[in-house]
């Protein structure tokens, strides 16, 4: 058995995922302020625009001095720009919205067997943290889909000020938990952000590989995690 004293956490598609497609939701506040778009065509200018925001203001432009709540809502305001919206009273009462109900459960769903799974592990005993490329609307999140419970700390890119795979992230969760590099193990399903990066610190990590993703050759069979279950049993084998 792995001597593992904390186990990390990353939260977006390894824990928590979107209900629906971005561009349905915003479509839904669209038509419900009379503008009519169509959810491909927001999915599309989405991704776009958040492309272009992370390059020009990494890490919710906290360097910059711009709140996350600011970052978000310039993202969702230029999504709507490219498809040809251009009130701005509208696209202010939108972006609002939209940011608002991110924070909300309903915008929210558990993975297959992530609440069973962290019963699992704290009921065993072990110290359990998030890290996570998120903003400071986590916490209240976790909160709402009863998580929060689980968790000892939360951190978050924007509150430590580097985003993963700075390995300061990592090694602010391991002085958090109290733990050394080899007694900790980080579960995410990002190779690079999660499964890498926290093996470059010394900890243990494994890739939650759900339908579709591509494979990595570099990770070897007993990391990959198919369902969050599996965790148990490689954490009992190792």
């Amino acid at each position: 058995m792995l001597r593992l004293r904390l186990l990390t956490w990353d939260v977006k598609d390894t824990l928590l995922r979107l209900r629906q497609p971005v561009g349905l939701s915003y479509a839904a506040e669209a038509q419900a302020h009379g503008v009519q778009v169509q959810p491909e065509a927001l999915s599309q200018s989405f991704h776009a625009a958040y492309r272009a925001q992370s390059r020009r203001f990494p890490n919710y432009g906290r360097a910059e001095g711009l709140s996350s709540r600011q970052w978000w809502v310039d993202v969702v305001k230029e999504t709507f720009r490219l498809t040809g919206v251009h009130e701005d009273a509208v696209l202010s009462l939108m972006a609002e919205n939209l940011y608002r109900d991110y924070c909300s459960a309903r915008n929210w769903e558990l993975l297959p067997e992530a609440g069973e799974t962290l019963s699992w592990c704290r009921q065993h005993g072990f110290l359990m943290g998030v890290v996570s490329n998120f903003d400071n609307r986590l916490e209240s999140i976790l909160v709402q889909c009863n998580l929060r419970h689980h968790f000892h700390f939360v951190l978050t890119s924007e509150a430590v000020g580097v985003a993963k795979p700075n390995p300061k992230i990592f090694k602010t969760a391991l002085c958090l938990g109290r733990a050394l590099p080899e007694q900790a193990a980080h579960i995410g399903d990002d190779y690079s952000r999660d499964y890498r990066a926290a093996r470059e610190v010394g900890m243990h990590s494994f890739l939650l590989h759900t339908p579709g993703q591509s494979t990595q050759p570099e990770v070897p069979p007993g990391h990959i995690l198919p369902t969050l279950s599996r965790l148990l049993a490689v954490i009992e084998k190792g």
